[in-house]
C-alpha cells in the first residue's frame, strides 16, 4: 500500500473488545481512554485486537469469532494473573495455543504490576513467587507473548497505543498488500455503521 492507502487505513482504527469482558463502570473508561471507535466482537482468544476498513471497503476481520492478527489478554492484577498460572494453567495455555496457530502475537497486559512485586511475592495468593515467575517467563519463551506491566488508569491509552503501533508496521511492511482492493460484503452496512462506537 501506499502512504496515502496507509493513512486512510490507520483512519478507520477500531479496537474490539471480547463480548466476554464484563461491561464494568471502570472497563467504560477503559474504552474511552481508547480515542477511538470500539465494538463488541467475540473473539476466539485474546479481549482486545484491531480492526480496519481496507482501500477496496472491505473489513479486515469480516467475520465473528474473530482471529487477530495481534491481540491484548488483559488481567486486572497480579492476584489474577496467578489465578492463570495456577488453577487454569491448562486452559489459559490452550487460549495461547489458539493464538499461535493463527501466527498470532499476544501482548499481555498486567494491571498495577511490576517484576518487583512478583520476585518479592507482593502479591495476594499463595502462589510460590519462583513458580510465578517461571511460569509467566514460560509463556514468553514458548509463545513469544509480550508483557506489558502498566497502571490501572493507563490500560486504555496502552491498549490503543500497542495495536495502533502493531498496525501502522504492518500496513508498512506490506502484510495486507494482496488484500488491498477486498470489497465490504454484500449488505454489510457503511463504514461508518460498521465502525460506530459501542454505546451500551
Amino acid at each position: 500500500m501506499n502512504p496515502v492507502d496507509i493513512e486512510n487505513c490507520l483512519s478507520t482504527l477500531t479496537i474490539y473488545v471480547d463480548s466476554r469482558e464484563q461491561p464494568t463502570s471502570e472497563a467504560k473508561k477503559r474504552y474511552e481512554a481508547f480515542g477511538c471507535p470500539w465494538e463488541r466482537k467475540h473473539l476466539d482468544y485474546g479481549d482486545y485486537t484491531y480492526a480496519f476498513t481496507l482501500p477496496g471497503g472491505g473489513l479486515v476481520y469480516p467475520d465473528e469469532p474473530i482471529k487477530g492478527d495481534v491481540v491484548i489478554e488483559r488481567k486486572m492484577s497480579l492476584e489474577e494473573l496467578s489465578g492463570n498460572l495456577c488453577q487454569e494453567y491448562k486452559r489459559f495455555r490452550r487460549e495461547f495455543d489458539r493464538a499461535t496457530e493463527n501466527g498470532a502475537r499476544v501482548y499481555l497486559l498486567v494491571q498495577d504490576a511490576t517484576w518487583e512485586k512478583i520476585i518479592n511475592h507482593r502479591y495476594q495468593t499463595q502462589f510460590n513467587e519462583k513458580a510465578y515467575l517461571h511460569r509467566l517467563l514460560g509463556l514468553c519463551s514458548r509463545y513469544g507473548v509480550i508483557p506489558i506491566f502498566t497502571q490501572r488508569e493507563l490500560s486504555g491509552r496502552m491498549i490503543r497505543e500497542i495495536l495502533e503501533k502493531e498496525l501502522r508496521t504492518r500496513l508498512e511492511n506490506g502484510d495486507y498488500d494482496e488484500r488491498r482492493d477486498q470489497e465490504a460484503e454484500p449488505n454489510a452496512g457503511s463504514d461508518e455503521e460498521l465502525r460506530n462506537k459501542d454505546s451500551e
